[in-house]
C-alpha cells in the first residue's frame, strides 16, 4: 500500500516546484539562513499539496484513465489503491498543506488555495477547452514562483521573470500538446482526450514557434533592462544557455516526438540538463561572486 501511495504522489513531477526557490535566488538571498528555511518549507508544503491534487485528479479520472493505455497502471484506476483510502490520504496532504501555509504566511495560503482550486476546475471543466487548457498550466507555474515571493521579503525580483515563467510555461504545455497529438496520429486513439481536437499538429507548431521566440526575446531584455542587476551586463552572458535548453527541448519533441512528461526529460536528457546546470551555476556565480 505504502508503495502505491508514493506512486500516486508522482515525486518526479516534484520537480516542477523548484520554481518556489527563483525568488529566493534572483533576490539574492540564498545565503540568508531564514529566507532560505522559510522558501525551504514552503516548497515541501507545496509538494504535499500537488501530490494532493495528483491524487484527487486519479480519483475523479479513474474510469477515463481505466481505457488510457498508461494511465490504466495507475493505482487508483488498477484498482491496486482503494478510492476511499486514496481520498482520505488525498484530503490528508491538503489539510497539511494549508495548515502549514497559514502558519507560514497567509498571501502563501492564499496562493496555495487558488492553486487547488484552480486544478480542480482545470480537472472538472477547463482541461477539455483547447487554449485554455495550456493557459491554465502556464498559471499554475506562475503560481509557484509567486508562492516563492510571498514567503520572504524581495526587493530585487524583477516583474520580468513573471513573464517569462509564463512564456516557459507556455512552451512546455504546447509542447507537451504536440507530444499527445504525435501519439494520437500514430497508434493510439484510445488516448485521445476532448481537448485534442481542438488542436493540429501544424496549429501546434505555430503557437511554440511564437512562445519559444517571446521567451527568448523576454529573457534576453530581462537580462539587460530589469532592475538591481550587475551594471554591466554580465547577466547576458547567460542568454546562451536559455537559448539552447529551448533549442533542445524543440529537437526533443519535434524530432524525437518527446515532451509528452516535461519533468522526465529534464530527469533523463543530458544536454538538457547540462544547460540547466550551465546557466544555474552562472547565475550563482554573477549574483552572488560579482
Amino acid at each position: 500500500m505504502f508503495k502505491y501511495v508514493i506512486k500516486e504522489m508522482r515525486l518526479k513531477q516534484w520537480t516542477k516546484n523548484a520554481f518556489i526557490f527563483a525568488a529566493l535566488v534572483f533576490d539574492r538571498k540564498l545565503l540568508n539562513e531564514n529566507a532560505f528555511l522559510k522558501t525551504f518549507i514552503a516548497f515541501l508544503l507545496f509538494c504535499l499539496l500537488a501530490s494532493s491534487v495528483y491524487i484527487i485528479n486519479d480519483i475523479l479520472d479513474r474510469e477515463y484513465d481505466r481505457n488510457h493505455p498508461l494511465k490504466k497502471n495507475r493505482p487508483i484506476a488498477a484498482g491496486k489503491l482503494p478510492v476511499s483510502t486514496a481520498l482520505i490520504i488525498g484530503l490528508g496532504f491538503l489539510f497539511i498543506a494549508l495548515l502549514g501555509a497559514y502558519f507560514l504566511s497567509i498571501k502563501f495560503l492564499i496562493i496555495c488555495a487558488i492553486y487547488f482550486l484552480l486544478n480542480m476546475a482545470y480537472s472538472k471543466w477547463l482541461k477539455h477547452y483547447s487554449l485554455i487548457d495550456v493557459l491554465v498550466i502556464a498559471a499554475c507555474f506562475v503560481l509557484r514562483v509567486a508562492a516563492g515571493v510571498s514567503v520572504i521579503e524581495v526587493q530585487r525580483f524583477s516583474p520580468w521573470l513573471y513573464v517569462v515563467m509564463t512564456l516557459l510555461a507556455l512552451y512546455l504545455g504546447f509542447g507537451k500538446r504536440r507530444a499527445e497529438m504525435s501519439v494520437l496520429v500514430s497508434d493510439s486513439p484510445q488516448s485521445h482526450r476532448k481537448v485534442l481536437s481542438g488542436y493540429s499538429i501544424d496549429f501546434i507548431d505555430q503557437l511554440i514557434t511564437i512562445v519559444s521566440s517571446t521567451t527568448i526575446i523576454a529573457y534576453s531584455l530581462y537580462t539587460f533592462s530589469a532592475p538591481n542587476l550587475p551594471d554591466n551586463h554580465v547577466m547576458m552572458l547567460t542568454i546562451p544557455f536559455v537559448l539552447y535548453g529551448i533549442f533542445r527541448y524543440l529537437f526533443l519533441i519535434k524530432m524525437k516526438n518527446a515532451g509528452g512528461e516535461p519533468e522526465e526529460l529534464l530527469l533523463t536528457d543530458r544536454p538538457l540538463q547540462a544547460a540547466i546546470v550551465l546557466w544555474g551555476l552562472s547565475i550563482l556565480i554573477i549574483f552572488y561572486i560579482f
